[in-house]
């Protein structure tokens, strides 16, 4: 996505029309306008006002990803207590239907303690709640599969 769309999206993100962005910082409408279509670009002192403007940094302006936004607005939307109701297996096996029926293969049992030592250690070693364990056991395995690690 380029900056011309990032700056639409955040722009429609916060609520404000071209003409409230273009009163605010001095400049006209059409001037928004071709900033979002790409025709021209903001200077780098607009682009900071623009960032205030949309509660952003400049950097998460430059690389709004309209789509990990969405993703981050759905996550908040749900509440704790329908999180908690939430089979997340079910619902993300159905993008990955290995989650499904991997427990009729793999002998969990096997990789259970070796894991559960991994989390034991995690809390031990950085006072993690049993959450933040497995998420940074998550983080790690992730960082491992893509070869970060």
């Amino acid at each position: 996505m380029g900056l011309g769309s990032s700056l639409y999206h955040a722009r429609k993100k916060s609520g404000l029309s071209q003409e409230n962005v273009a009163e605010k910082l001095g400049v006209s409408r059409q001037t928004i306008s071709k900033w979002e279509t790409g025709e021209t670009l903001p200077d780098i002192r607009q682009s900071k006002q623009l960032a205030v403007l949309y509660h952003m940094t400049l950097d998460e302006l430059i690389d709004y990803d309209v789509d990990e936004a969405q993703v981050r607005e759905m996550i908040d939307s749900v509440s704790e207590e329908t999180q908690k109701k939430l089979d997340w297996n079910k619902v993300w096996s159905k993008k990955y239907p290995v989650l499904a029926t991997y427990h009729q293969k793999v002998r969990v049992e096997d990789y259970a303690p070796q894991i559960q030592e991994m989390l034991t250690q995690l809390r031990v070693d950085y006072g993690y709640n049993n959450t933040d364990a497995l998420l940074v056991l998550k983080d790690i395995l992730a960082r491992v599969w893509k070869g970060q690690l």
